[in-house]
């Protein structure tokens, strides 16, 4: 019984809502805010190139990147409020933010 509740606590306090909007940032500055009620693709550009940003189903994700390594892109799909994808060799990030933060020590 009190397992079930720890691990219900867990996911009521540690984890974020859903998402209703992405910041797409670009060399540190807002780029665009768009929703992701919207299914679309924006064309990001930085240093190394044009990075693609990806919004489908409610969910957020750099698809495309001309950094080496993809770190940015195999973060997969972003959905719920806090979650980051960076690419920093071309200094693009994609934010999603909504109702409510995921716990970490700074909202602590």
């Amino acid at each position: 019984m009190s397992a079930a509740f720890v691990v219900w606590m867990m996911i009521s306090f540690w984890s974020g809502g859903l998402a209703d909007t992405a910041i797409i940032r670009s060399g540190g500055k807002i780029f665009r805010e768009v929703p992701l009620s919207r299914d679309q693709q924006i064309e990001v550009p930085g240093p190394l190139g044009i990075s693609i940003v990806t919004i489908r189903q409610r969910k957020a994700g750099i698809t495309t990147d001309p950094s080496p390594r993809q770190y940015c892109v195999r973060q997969g799909w972003l959905q719920q409020t806090g979650e980051v994808a960076i690419c920093l060799p071309n200094q693009v990030s994609v934010e999603l933010v909504g109702g409510g933060k995921k716990y970490d020590s700074l909202n602590y």
